[in-house]
This record gives structure tokens, sequence and C-alpha cells, in this order.
């Protein structure tokens, strides 16, 4: 599985640019997991649902199925988070795996800016971010890009990890 990843402050554009490129990437073929990191407590099940009422009666795990899809839910309960690649390990196998928001992770990544955050640049002290996608020009030797220059952005991605136009592996791969 390939690894990429996309980085940047809350408000930058991450998960609007995510969207518009996953399904460029499955209209070549290509099948798409993603990971995303929050620092915010979170949850996917509802109050008052059996599954909300078993983890909270104390089980570790609650997995949730249909015929449509599933879900494992994992309580850490005091265990430390897992890293990005006991995350990765968990996903079933596909060609590419877009990685969301975790801005120290040592792995490829495009930075998306706006000038309006406030906040600095990731680039110059992240020697992973292989280029920027942002609504101003920013002084730097990095491939660059416009925040909707999806299909330019979508290439860059299939380059860098190896992965060609069409969504097959390259033989370098």
């Amino acid at each position: 599985m390939k690894i990429f990843g996309i980085a940047g402050y809350s408000g930058s554009g991450k998960t609007t640019l995510i969207e518009k490129l996953i399904p460029l990437f499955v209209a070549k073929g290509l099948k798409v997991s993603l990971i995303k990191h929050t620092h915010h407590d979170f949850e996917i099940d509802q109050p008052g649902k059996d599954s909300h009422r078993h983890r909270a009666a104390g089980c570790s795990e609650v997995l949730v199925a249909s015929a449509f899809r599933w879900a494992l839910i994992h309580e850490l309960r005091g265990e430390a988070e897992p890293s990005l690649e006991e995350q990765v390990a968990r996903l079933s196998p596909c060609d590419l795996v877009l990685v969301e928001s975790f801005k120290r992770e040592a792995i490829t990544k495009l930075e998306v800016h706006r000038a309006g955050s406030g906040k600095q640049l990731l680039f110059p002290q992240d020697t992973n971010i292989a280029a920027i996608a942002s609504d101003i020009l920013v002084e730097t030797a990095l491939p660059q890009f416009t925040l909707d220059q999806v299909e330019k952005i979508a290439e860059f991605i299939l380059q860098q990890t190896g992965l060609n136009q069409y969504g097959q592996k390259t033989e370098h791969a």
C-alpha cells in the first residue's frame, strides 16, 4: 500500500481537497483508504444505540456490521494512541492510503495552506513536505499548486507514490 499525507492547519482546506481527490483516484481504478487524525474526542455511534451501550458497559471493542458496511470501534481505555504504522496495518489491502493531519509523521506530504489562516507554513521545518497547495504563491523551490488544481495535485500524488496516471503500479514502485 502506498501512503501519502495531506498536512496543514485546521481550516486550510485539507478535507475539501481530499474529498475532490478521492473520486479522481477511484475513477483510475485505485482502491483508496484514508486515515484521519484528530486531536478531539469523537463518537462514531450514537448514545442510546446498542453499540454505544456496550462500549459504555466496558467492551474494549465493538464491531457493528450490516449488509452495507461494518465499523470496528476500539476503546483505548488508557492505552497509548496507536502509531500511524499500526493504524495502516489495520486497514484492508488497498492501492493508496491518504493520511490527513499527521503533521509530524515522517511520510511524504502535500501541505495545504491558506494565507488568511494566520498560521506559518509547515514546509520550512518539515523536510517530508514534497509540494504545497495554497491560495498564495510561496517562496520555495517545491512544486506548488493552487487549491483548485485538483487534477494536477492528483497526478503529483500518483507520481510521488509510484502509481502511474492510469492507476497501475509502475515497474519501479
